[in-house]
């Protein structure tokens, strides 16, 4: 089985690609995955990401402060994307997995200053996904 953060990296990579091009998320998965095999939990993220993004984005808007949801850049926006989808819709995860694993998608894919914004968001959203799940 593939791990967990390979799958997460797969799905960035797929969901990045679709913010950038038209491809349709099996599109993305396979241009991302170059023929390789991968794990559902890559298609679980990046189907969930999309059917869900008009809400994971007013969850993203309203966790921005002093920061404008346009100014992020994509990579910033794909991996917040993908980590609120996590804390908001797959409760099984562990919360600070979830944020453990978005700073380490950053650290790879974006700068250090981007790093501080991504912890300081999931944070704030992470606290409102304990308040709407309990």
């Amino acid at each position: 089985m593939m791990k967990r953060h390979m799958a997460r990296e797969l799905a960035v990579q797929s969901l990045f690609q679709m913010e950038l091009s038209d491809l349709s998320a099996q599109e993305a998965i396979e241009f991302a995955v170059e023929g390789k095999e991968y794990d559902t939990f890559v298609e679980q993220l990046v189907v969930g990401v999309e059917t869900n993004k008009e809400e994971i984005d007013q969850h993203l808007r309203a966790a921005l402060v002093n920061w404008s949801f346009e100014r992020l850049g994509n990579i910033e926006r794909t991996i917040l994307r993908l980590a609120v989808y996590e804390l908001m819709f797959e409760p099984k995860i562990p919360v600070r997995v979830t944020i453990n694993e978005a700073i380490e998608l950053t650290k790879a894919f974006a700068d250090e200053e981007a790093t501080k914004i991504v912890n300081g968001v999931l944070g704030k959203v992470a606290q409102q996904a304990v308040k709407e799940n309990s």
